[in-house]
């Protein structure tokens, strides 16, 4: 029997990266495409999966044996922090209808992808899978973070009633080809990559906010895709715990080690370096800095998985300025400002 696989959210930045990874990774290997497996790369205008309906009939059409849940409504701070129940109400349809379908159509397995920001605003570091639950998350992105944390509950419950094998991810900072570079609502490595273009293109200088002091555990879209591959075919859960004393054992933190933490400032750096900007260049220390370090453990996985490599920060880096520029024109750069093209 072959092996269905659907992506949800597939054509964002991490969906882009799996494709890459199956497509290009030789045949049959660990990561790369095997003869009995078939990979759909769903994107928005294939359903909305806010829609219960519509949900369904991209599951009949697909009937998909695996699924790699990464659709949401995401967005920067500012939008996180002015739409916070919209965040929440969109994120808890898509992920509801999408763990519900996967029940009614007995998908044999489910990875959904969360994020960081469903840990507590207060909790001890390193962060761990363990401690998701064990206060409220940060005001700014409340709703987005409840809705992720659902799904962490979810999970949980289909699993004790049905048995159903649904677990998650937890990947930290993801940057790589295909992000998404708009001024206004990108992450740090995106918006700065597009910020020192603009600056070399125009001749200005290129401006950092905040003293580059804070750091950040940053993976490469390949590598968590090459995580994510990982997990689908070789990963099952153990059986979940104590719910209470901080959730079921099925998450997994694809992240790179604690020792390799980069300061703002080397990333701007290498930035800096990848784009070739030679202007004046500089880091505005009025703006504020955000959380100095939010660091996560990823003892459990290197536990796991045995020998994995990851890409060196300055590798990928240079990867991913070089796919910007070449790609600028297709790139998902938002509004840019008239005096800025």
């Amino acid at each position: 029997m072959s092996t269905v696989i659907l992506v949800t959210g597939g054509t964002g930045l991490v969906g882009k990266a799996m494709e890459y990874v199956i497509e290009n990774e030789p045949a049959g290997s660990r990561f790369g495409k095997r003869p009995d497996e078939k990979w759909i790369f769903a994107s928005s205008s294939d359903g909305d999966l806010r829609d219960l309906e519509q949900t369904r009939k991209l599951f009949e059409k697909y009937k998909p044996t695996h699924v790699i849940h990464l659709a949401a409504m995401v967005g920067g701070l500012f939008k996180n922090m002015k739409y916070k129940l919209t965040f929440l109400r969109n994120n808890i349809l898509i992920n509801d209808n999408v763990l519900h379908s996967c029940y009614e159509f007995k998908v044999q397995k489910v990875i959904s992808c969360l994020s960081t920001c469903v840990f507590p605003d207060k909790v001890e570091y390193p962060l761990t899978e363990l401690t998701i639950h064990n206060g409220p998350p940060h005001e700014s992105n409340f709703g987005y973070a409840h809705a992720k944390r659902m799904v962490d509950v979810q999970n949980h419950a289909y699993k004790e009633e049905f048995g159903c094998n649904f677990t998650s991810a937890i990947p930290t900072n993801v940057f790589g080809p295909h992000d998404n570079y708009d001024l206004e609502d990108a992450h740090v490595i995106p918006a700065l990559l597009h910020k020192c273009y603009l600056a070399k293109k125009n001749g200005t200088p290129f401006i950092v906010g905040g003293s580059g002091k804070p750091l950040r555990q940053f993976i490469y879209s390949r590598d968590l895709a090459n995580l994510f591959i990982w997990q689908l075919r070789e990963y099952d859960s153990v059986p979940p715990s104590s719910f209470a004393g901080g959730g079921s054992h099925t998450r997994i933190f694809p992240a790179v080690g604690e020792d390799e933490e980069v300061t703002i400032k080397e990333v701007a750096d290498a930035i800096v370096k990848a784009v070739g900007f030679e202007g004046s260049y500089s880091f505005d220390t009025s703006r504020a800095d955000g959380q100095y370090r939010k660091p996560a453990s990823n003892k459990k996985l290197l536990s796991l998985i045995g020998d994995f490599k990851f890409t060196p920060f300055d590798e990928a880096l240079a990867e991913s300025a070089k796919w910007f520029l070449d790609n600028y024109n297709n790139a998902r750069i938002g509004d840019v400002p008239e005096a800025s093209k």
